[in-house]
């Protein structure tokens, strides 16, 4: 597969310990590379395979390729991820505002549709 470029940014509540976010980021992403910003963390990865694990490890697969596949634009994929989730290593899509903001996740590739298929392989068989 072709090199992924993932950015993730999460704001940064008063009320929350920077941290514990920057925690919550690895957690999914090990490799990735963050930027100083004043109210929020920003950070760039090329790699989407703990994401994947957590997808398997979860068995959320098919829900995860739904979300994945529904936010599409161009070369990318959008997310929002939970961030006391993302703090156990834990994947949940969000839909809509929550209070403390989510991680905001794109994902870019030539080929999207396989970096789909990589993070959140079918589990249902393609008819021949």
């Amino acid at each position: 597969m072709d090199m992924l470029h993932i950015t993730i940014t999460a704001a940064c509540r008063p009320t929350e310990d920077r941290e514990k976010v920057r925690h919550a980021i690895l957690n999914l992403f090990p490799d990735a590379q963050f930027e100083d910003a004043e109210t929020s963390l920003t950070a760039r990865s090329e790699s989407g395979e703990a994401l994947r694990e957590a997808i398997l490890n979860q068995h959320i697969r098919d829900t995860a390729r739904s979300v994945l596949r529904r936010r599409v634009r161009g070369n990318g994929t959008h997310f929002t991820l939970n961030k006391q989730a993302a703090f156990m290593g834990k994947v949940s899509f969000l839909e809509g505002p929550v209070a403390l903001g989510g991680i905001e996740v794109t994902v870019e590739n030539d080929n999207i549709e396989e970096t789909i298929d990589y993070l959140a392989e079918s589990t249902v068989e393609e008819p021949e």
